[in-house]
């Protein structure tokens, strides 16, 4: 089992906590991002993808769930997935978010082979604050994330008390796709 160094557990504690000295900016939102790899090195691919969302102008990172693996959800042809959720502080707009994760995913060496394919790094907004949003590019909340036990899960671990945009809670879904999902592990990132 991989455990969290005291300093990445410190900044994930003091992340998730705001001082009462320190109020959180009215202009930032928290997000949610799911992450995905099952290729070259996964952990390493979501390990970089964190540490990436950390240092990404306008964003914060501000906690991350285990490590879990899965199935995959499409091809099974290819080899198993490893997810994680990370919760991000943010001032940029949807659309301006989605162009800073993909431009994350491009310098991971993302390639798009086939649908629901085998992926170097997966970077999805799942949630942008209490919002929905819809344009040609996203759709937030993620339309397929409830269905997905690779979402649900490492979401609920992060944000147990978590209520979705349209009510609904967190706690009480029940994904269509299990994937045989496991938590692995704790995940250990130096920021």
């Amino acid at each position: 089992m991989v455990m969290v160094s005291a300093d990445v557990a410190a900044h994930h504690a003091s992340a998730t906590t705001a001082a009462p000295d320190q109020p959180k900016s009215k202009t930032m939102t928290v997000c949610y991002i799911g992450l995905g790899a099952n290729l070259n090195n996964p952990a390493e691919q979501i390990v970089t993808a964190l540490q990436a969302l950390d240092k990404m102008p306008h964003c914060r990172l501000l906690s991350w769930s285990s490590l879990y693996g899965s199935k995959p959800l499409g091809p099974q042809d290819q080899p198993d997935y490893l997810n994680v959720v990370a919760a991000i502080d943010t001032d940029l707009a949807p659309e301006a978010l989605l162009d800073s994760v993909k431009q994350q995913e491009d310098s991971q060496g993302r390639v798009k082979l086939r649908h629901w394919g085998e992926r170097t790094i997966d970077l999805d907004i799942l949630l942008y604050g209490d919002e929905t949003y819809s344009s040609d590019r996203l759709t937030i909340p993620h339309k397929e994330m409830c269905n997905r036990s690779f979402v649900v899960l490492p979401l609920l671990e992060i944000a147990p008390q978590l209520i979705l945009p349209d009510g609904r809670k967190l706690a009480a879904l029940e994904p269509e796709f299990s994937g045989e999902i496991q938590r692995i592990s704790a995940l250990t990132v130096d920021l």
